[in-house]
């Protein structure tokens, strides 16, 4: 056995020296374009294996599972008892004219059953005629990845949107019925007290408190190898040496405050999870705690418009995100 899986490895390498020798690419000057799954053998050598001997960038397309595919999955789930369906993939309105497929034939076949989405907000801008039928064909919610209120930082992270943007998408799904779950990565090196306290004013602006688990306001940048962060000019001035226990670079900020900030925050949201505060009573206090680290008073939250009742998930959504010292410790 370990001489056929030998042999097979030597004819892998061998195929793709001979494609390296036809197509002349030059060492770690290349990119590869390729459409995901790579079935095939050609797909193996060229696209991935050729790619990764020339230290050469892979720019990958993915291919969209077919909607009777999909729907297979879904009346599986419903077989078992599902009442509710979640699709992941942050591309979902990248291909809109699948995404409509898919849609209206699971609202064909189950009616009754309601899901939620995971949308760019560039894809929410690009496709607002497709809104109306997301939610007439059952979309209770829409997680979009929003990051940052900061337009430095958001370009820092390469999002493709702008703090602007995220206004126009919230008024967007909420014309239609539909609520946005938006999540962030609040601590960066890059912010500033002045720049968390912003963020925390954004969502009682756009009245989104109710729609964001405390925890997402606690979250750490995780930095993992291969980062594309790592090629920023004197980003790597910021780094500590690689921890695998952590799953990535440890960082400080350059203000110590705000660690601490992120700290007691983080702290107080396990506290305020495990004794079952509110999300509104819950930011209330991370409000207090932002404008403290910051010296100034906390003015007083407006009473009205800052809680909109939402659907949401049980679990939230960690979105690159620094493990915490709870989750390190059940690894």
């Amino acid at each position: 056995m370990e001489e056929m899986e030998e042999e097979r490895a030597v004819k892998l390498l061998s195929k793709t020296a001979g494609v390296h020798v036809f197509a002349a690419a030059k060492d770690g000057h290349e990119v590869f374009l390729g459409a995901l799954p790579f079935f095939h053998v050609y797909g193996m050598t060229t696209c991935m294996l050729l790619a990764v001997h020339l230290g050469a960038e892979i720019a990958v397309l993915p291919r969209p599972r077919p909607v009777d595919v999909v729907m297979q999955d879904i009346r599986q789930q419903v077989a078992a008892g599902a009442q509710h369906i979640s699709f992941g993939d942050p591309d979902f309105l990248n291909g809109p004219t699948h995404a409509e497929r898919l849609v209206r034939a699971l609202h064909a076949e189950f009616p009754q059953l309601t899901y939620d989405a995971t949308i760019k907000i560039q894809h929410l801008l690009a496709h607002p005629e497709l809104l109306p039928v997301l939610k007439q064909t059952g979309c209770l919610f829409i997680t979009s990845a929003i990051e940052a209120v900061d337009d430095r930082i958001l370009d820092y992270l390469a999002k493709n949107h702008t703090n602007a943007d995220f206004g126009r998408a919230v008024q967007l799904v909420r014309a239609v019925g539909i609520a946005l779950a938006p999540t962030f990565v609040p601590f960066t090196p890059w912010t500033t007290l002045e720049g968390y306290i912003a963020l925390l004013a954004r969502l009682v602006e756009l009245e989104l408190v109710e729609s964001v688990p405390p925890i997402q306001l606690a979250i750490r940048l995780l930095v993992p190898q291969g980062s594309e962060l790592l090629k920023l000019p004197g980003f790597m001035d910021h780094l500590g040496a690689f921890d695998p226990k952590l799953l990535g670079y440890p960082w400080q900020h350059a203000d110590a405050r705000v660690d601490s900030l992120q700290k007691e925050i983080q702290s107080w949201v396990a506290e305020a999870e495990t004794a079952g505060i509110s999300r509104h009573d819950s930011f209330a206090r991370i409000w207090q705690l932002a404008h403290a680290a910051a010296g100034l008073n906390a003015p007083a939250l407006p009473q009205a418009g800052v809680t909109i009742p939402t659907a949401r998930l049980s679990e939230p959504w960690y979105c690159c995100a620094e493990p915490t010292d709870q989750q390190l410790q059940s690894f």
